[in-house]
């Protein structure tokens, strides 16, 4: 794997021909949480993703479509059509340069936008081929919940989960303060309608209780989800990576 921090050489030298591009979101994660912790699950993907496919990773975009969040202050939230725009234009300048295939990974569960843009590119460019990961992430959730302890999780953003995470990647940030509440089952219909100002105590859609975990066993829990979850989602990525590219360019 090479990255951004690598010199323009070196990643001529490599005969890479594999680019990922991350995108993770600024964002409001309840009262007592940082906004960017979708921008580090992100990474965490786009390191795993380029260390299996031996691939190009470039910086993370720190901005996506957060518009369920936009009422909250320190949010920013940028359309489909410019976010979409501007990784095609990544992609098509990588492209002449000689890279063939890319990975788009999203840490961002509200990225929509995702499944229409890699469909549409590969269609439009018949040279490359652009996937996500998302062939697993089902029984990927379903493990990794598992192995951290954490059955039963009701959790959309901003509960105990979201916790573990930063608790994990930056303790140094975390206000470990009870937030979040249970919310109605009937509010799931209007969570792509309207903002969660409207259909949630706090932003969070989940729930933490301070006291009942210590902040090294929220911390290990965060990291066993997402290695468990991260891992489980990688199986096989090379597989389909490669298999695609010659099945769509194949005479």
């Amino acid at each position: 794997m090479l990255s951004y921090r690598n010199t323009t050489s070196e990643i001529s030298s490599s005969g890479m021909d594999t680019a990922i591009i991350p995108v993770g979101a600024t964002e409001q994660f309840g009262p007592y949480l940082p906004m960017h912790l979708d921008t580090l699950i992100a990474e965490l993907y786009a390191i795993a993703y380029g260390t299996e496919l031996n691939a190009y990773v470039l910086p993370t975009i720190p901005f996506n479509t957060s518009e369920e969040h936009a009422n909250f202050m320190g949010t920013v939230t940028v359309s489909p059509n410019i976010l979409t725009a501007m990784l095609e234009d990544i992609i098509c300048n990588l492209t002449r340069q000689g890279f063939r295939k890319f990975l788009v990974c999203t840490g961002h569960g509200g990225s929509y936008w995702e499944g229409a843009f890699v469909k549409h590119i590969n269609y439009k460019y018949p040279e490359i081929i652009v996937i996500t990961a998302n062939h697993n992430s089902h029984v990927a959730w379903e493990e990794a919940v598992k192995a951290a302890g954490l059955e039963g999780l009701n959790e959309m953003h901003g509960g105990l989960l979201s916790v573990c995470t930063a608790m994990w990647l930056c303790p140094e940030l975390v206000k470990p303060q009870s937030m979040g509440s249970d919310i109605p089952s009937e509010n799931r219909l209007y969570a792509d309608y309207l903002g969660w100002d409207k259909l949630t105590k706090d932003g969070c859609w989940g729930k933490f209780e301070e006291g009942v975990y210590s902040k090294e066993d929220l911390a290990e829990k965060g990291k066993t989800f997402w290695n468990a979850f991260i891992q489980k989602r990688t199986e096989g990525l090379k597989q389909i990576l490669e298999d695609g590219y010659r099945r769509k360019t194949q005479a």
